[in-house]
């Protein structure tokens, strides 16, 4: 219709049976005639689509200690496959104890054991790093 005085425009949206909704509020504010019900309702609709298609990431952690056995290793991996098929990160924990803190090394070669082991379908997110007497490492999904 172009520029038209307010007035004009809702006696076109009466004549229609219809709204003057604006759409864009500025200097010139943009409206449209149509059936603000109904887009209320479009809308609503659409944000309930992207609400339920909506996921959330959540971090998971796995502790270890660097002498584990191959058995309980595997039960550790069988889990975080698990947590990456659900699209959640995981953060994998080595602690040590005692005499471990000597052998720091073990921790490390258990971490690059880890990270070999998921490269095909995780990534990296934070290196191995050691906090004390943890050494801590964050893997996400591809």
């Amino acid at each position: 219709m172009g520029v038209v005085p307010l007035a004009e425009g809702l006696a076109a949206a009466s004549r229609a049976g219809l709204d003057l909704v604006e759409v864009a509020p500025g200097e010139t504010p943009v409206c449209k005639v149509l059936d603000y019900g109904k887009m209320r309702f479009e809308t609503q609709k659409k944000k309930a689509a992207n609400r339920k298609n909506q996921r959330t990431q959540s971090l998971k952690e796995i502790k270890m200690r660097p002498n584990i056995d191959t058995h309980d290793y595997g039960v550790k991996t069988k889990a975080m496959t698990k947590f990456f098929d659900r699209g959640d990160k995981v953060k994998v924990t080595v602690r040590f104890r005692g005499r471990e803190m000597a052998h720091m090394d073990r921790g490390m070669t258990l971490l690059q054991r880890v990270k070999e082991d998921f490269e095909g379908i995780a990534k990296v997110e934070f290196e191995p790093k050691t906090e004390g007497r943890m050494m801590t490492m964050v893997l996400a999904p591809k």
